[in-house]
């Protein structure tokens, strides 16, 4: 596959099945639990990345990158950018390898993310959100260290897709997973790992409508860019990337099925029926997915349906100021 005149080489189910072996030791193979709500006509299963280790699915990919490094690239650190589910992770990630890490973060990161990032032993460095992916590659090449991107690498792609192969072993005849969309990283991955070995499934990307950029272009079948003035408006803070890349994109528009959007009302809503009926705590970016089966799961025969709870990183008063509405 060809982007721009350039040669794309899609992640396979041998680069995920790979992954997998690399990030057990570090990743916990987190649980599958039903949602029981009087919207819903079929069966649906949340697959709670919320209790993953550091709080979200990140961590898959930034331990199978953190894995891929050589000696030397290790005692060198790594650094990365990231508004904070990204960055816990590969501070945590780095942590157990012995590893310094450097997450470059943006002055409207939640402040519970950037302490619980600090906490882990990280160096984190504040920058205005327009100037953290630059900061980054410049303390790469000043600094030495690796440069672990948030999404659009295939060594992220297929730690995420670690998520498609334990759906697969965890539901029986699954019909339609649903996965949130921000860079696009856990959609690439868990859609490699799904059209590899049950091709039948229907994989969905959701995302915000007030940041819907990937749904734009899927539609229109180019590659869409919104202005970050423009994504910030969304509650779902994980979600407000400017795009997804180029990567990943590719990965989408080869393997994924369709991309929808869901309302910010909805968005609240999941959050409320996910702490009522799976007793789990998420964060607005975790809930996109359950809030796309709950808005248009009837209307689109999703059938029987696993929705991917991406992550639970939200402050307490922050989740009670939300779902009290």
């Amino acid at each position: 596959m060809t982007a721009g005149g350039a040669e794309v080489t899609l992640v396979t189910i041998d680069d995920v099945e790979a992954a997998a072996a690399l990030v057990r030791t570090t990743c916990v193979r987190t649980p599958v639990l039903e949602l029981a709500d009087r919207r819903l006509p079929t069966p649906v299963w949340i697959k709670a990345e919320s209790l993953q280790r550091t709080g979200s699915f990140k961590l898959r990919g930034a331990t199978h990158a953190v894995a891929a490094l050589d000696a030397e690239a290790r005692r060198a650190g790594v650094v990365t950018y990231s508004a904070g589910n990204h960055g816990r992770a590969l501070a945590y990630a780095a942590r157990r390898v012995g590893a310094s890490a450097t997450v470059v973060m943006p002055d409207t990161a939640p402040p519970a993310k950037v302490g619980a990032t600090r906490a882990l032993g990280a160096r984190v460095v504040i920058q205005r959100p327009d100037d953290i992916m630059s900061h980054a590659g410049i303390l790469a090449e000043e600094e030495g260290r690796t440069l672990v991107p948030p999404f659009d690498d295939p060594h992220i792609i297929a730690g995420q897709g670690t998520v498609g192969l334990e759906v697969l072993d965890q539901v029986g005849e699954i019909e339609t997973v649903v996965v949130p969309v921000g860079g696009g990283g856990l959609l690439a991955g868990v859609a490699a790992a799904l059209k590899a070995r049950r091709p039948e499934i229907r994989v969905v990307g959701a995302e915000p409508e007030l940041a819907g950029d990937l749904a734009e272009g899927f539609a229109a079948g180019e590659h869409s860019t919104w202005s970050r003035a423009r994504t910030t408006r969304t509650v779902a803070d994980g979600l407000r990337a400017a795009a997804v890349g180029q990567l990943t994109w590719e990965h989408i528009t080869a393997l994924v099925d369709d991309v929808v959007t869901v309302s910010e009302e909805a968005i609240v809503s999941a959050m409320r029926s996910l702490a009522a009926s799976t007793k789990i705590v998420v964060e607005a970016s975790g809930a996109v997915a359950p809030a796309a089966v709950l808005q248009h799961g009837q209307g689109r025969g999703f059938g029987l349906t696993v929705a991917i709870a991406s992550g639970g990183n939200v402050d307490v008063d922050a989740f009670a100021s939300l779902v009290r509405g």
